[in-house]
């Protein structure tokens, strides 16, 4: 059995951002991650100095809660973090999918694995040059190949033009894989704040930058979405 490090499980809400937005999903956050990226809004499932919050669970643990959160109705359970490809998920996919729940997984495309294979959606995020990190593309082509027949789409976070001019050439380079594009959070909240403020106003200016931006240069490939999340309830976790 899989000993797996967790650093919440949450729902039933809604899938905030994505291919799947709006979808009733229950979260499995896992902790640890291979990135740092300057803006993550996610450190509590990060950064090594809250390891000693995540909690170590088999992964039958794991599928036990997130039955009694769905209430035994299979619904979607997103796989998130910090990098859930570092750990053995497998498994938890493979039990849930036999039971009706559908599974999405969101990662950096860092760290390729053969059960994502097993997935629904492999939802792949490449960092752009806002995050500090660089992309290693040998490894990104390595995860798509290895979703096999799981849906892969690309989702990127845009903070400024380097990151959309970024963007333009991923999409030309992934152009069989949908696109979608979001404005990113400018005020990721603190690893331990259960309600930190956010600047509303900033996340909503960079979203009607980021649609006036495509619409004046006839770019008409991508979805571009708000984390709706964020517009609904801020920096909170677990919602």
């Amino acid at each position: 059995m899989s000993t797996l490090r967790i650093a919440e499980i949450f729902g039933p809400t809604i899938q905030g951002e994505g291919a799947l937005i709006g979808l009733p999903t229950v979260f499995v956050r896992a902790g640890g991650c291979d990135f740092r990226c300057s803006w993550c809004d996610s450190l509590h499932a990060v950064d090594n100095a809250y390891r000693h919050d995540w909690i170590p669970m088999q992964t039958a643990e794991v599928w036990e809660r997130v039955r009694a959160l769905s209430g035994g109705q299979p619904l979607t359970v997103s796989l998130s973090g910090g990098n859930p490809a570092i750990q053995p998920f497998g498994l938890l996919v493979r039990t849930g999918r036999a039971q009706g729940y559908r599974f999405a997984m969101e990662t950096q495309g860092s760290v390729p694995r053969e059960w994502f294979a097993a997935l629904d959606t492999l939802v792949l995020s490449p960092k752009p040059p806002s995050s500090g990190e660089t992309m290693d593309w040998q490894r990104f082509e390595e995860c798509i190949a290895a979703a096999r027949d799981a849906a892969v789409v690309l989702k990127i976070v845009v903070f400024d033009d380097d990151d959309y001019a970024w963007a333009r050439l991923v999409a030309q380079r992934y152009a069989s894989l949908p696109l979608y594009l979001q404005p990113g959070n400018h005020t990721p909240p603190p690893p331990d704040a259960e309600d930190a403020a956010i600047d509303m106003d900033g996340v909503l200016d960079r979203m009607r930058w980021l649609v006036k931006r495509a619409a004046a240069d006839r770019w008409f490939t991508p979805h571009i979405l708000p984390q709706l999340h964020v517009l609904l309830w801020g920096n909170r976790r677990g919602v």
